[in-house]
């Protein structure tokens, strides 16, 4: 694998990661149609923990085969493919080194009261199935968010040991968090800064809204461009430690073409590495799948 300039540049910018580590990000940056660009486009399959097999695969009944998933993300061309421990070892081995893996290491699910994860796989499931990189979930603003930050510092950090490039997504909710303040611009721009601090590669967040949702924030932003999603999205980056860690954001709620495609110019324009697009891909036939993220991928490449 040679490596691109561009790619050398973005592993520079983790200055305390080793090689192991540094080799795993890159396996994901020069992977796929965008390899060696810099931009990632992640197919991330845990909906089924999340919201239950038939709201997530009956929509396209392919999909509840988890060979379909790897197939899809190999044949689209994507920068890696996550998923849950019984996801990845159900197709471990057909597809053993074909693209590069993430382990999503904890998980809710719908039957669930409270703002938290259960923690369902290892550093050591990671290492087994040949993973390139784990995944985890933290929720600022919950009850548990400190446990949540506990638990990933530790997973994290034998990850890291262990040579392998970590994940974070993180997504704001809580009792003082209503749904508006879910992807208000000042509390997305906070919780990817929180990533950062946590010692994140690859963070993920929601693309933002104007809204702000703290009120000691709005004096502060007062002095910040939030007019437009490009300018949103520059901003989050710039909260991610000045533009030296990776930001991809979430494809959200299953929309309409054009909607994502509009949302996916604006996360290019604003400087974003990428995106990471679930349920916008998989429910739809794999015929229309291929050709939205044959489009996903020519805007990152600045073809469309």
């Amino acid at each position: 694998m040679r490596v691109t300039q561009r790619v050398k540049k973005i592993l520079g910018w983790y200055e305390s990661d080793n090689p192991g580590s540094k080799g795993n990000l890159a396996r994901i940056l020069m992977q796929g149609k965008l390899g060696g660009s810099g931009h990632l486009v992640i197919l991330p399959v845990d909906q089924g923990f999340e919201h239950g097999p038939a709201r997530s695969f009956a929509a396209n009944p392919a999909a509840y085969d988890p060979h379909y998933h790897f197939q899809l993300a190999l044949d689209a061309g994507l920068s890696a493919y996550a998923a849950p421990l019984g996801m990845l070892q159900a197709a471990a081995d057909s597809y053993a080194g074909s693209l590069p893996t993430i382990l999503k290491m904890n998980s809710s699910n719908s039957l669930a009261t409270e703002k938290d994860q259960a923690i369902t796989g290892s550093v050591a499931d990671a290492l087994q199935l040949g993973c390139a990189a784990i995944g985890f979930t933290i929720y600022p603003g919950s009850e548990y968010q400190f446990d949540m930050m506990e638990e990933f510092r530790e997973l994290a950090e034998e990850a890291k040991a262990a040579g392998l490039a970590v994940v974070l997504w993180s997504y704001p909710r809580g009792p003082l968090i209503d749904k508006a303040g879910e992807t208000a611009i000042d509390i997305c721009a906070y919780a990817a800064h929180m990533a950062a601090l946590l010692g994140a590669h690859i963070i993920k967040v929601k693309p933002p809204t104007a809204h702000i949702g703290l009120d000691a924030a709005k004096k502060a932003y007062e002095k910040v461009d939030i007019s437009t999603m490009p300018k949103r999205i520059e901003h989050v980056v710039q909260s991610c430690f000045a533009g030296r860690r990776m930001v991809v954001f979430s494809g959200g709620e299953a929309t309409d073409e054009a909607s994502l495609l509009t949302t996916v110019r604006a996360l290019r324009d604003g400087g974003a590495t990428g995106s990471i697009i679930g349920r916008n891909a998989f429910t739809r036939p794999r015929d229309e799948a291929l050709a939205l993220l044959a489009q996903v991928i020519a805007i990152y490449q600045g073809k469309a």
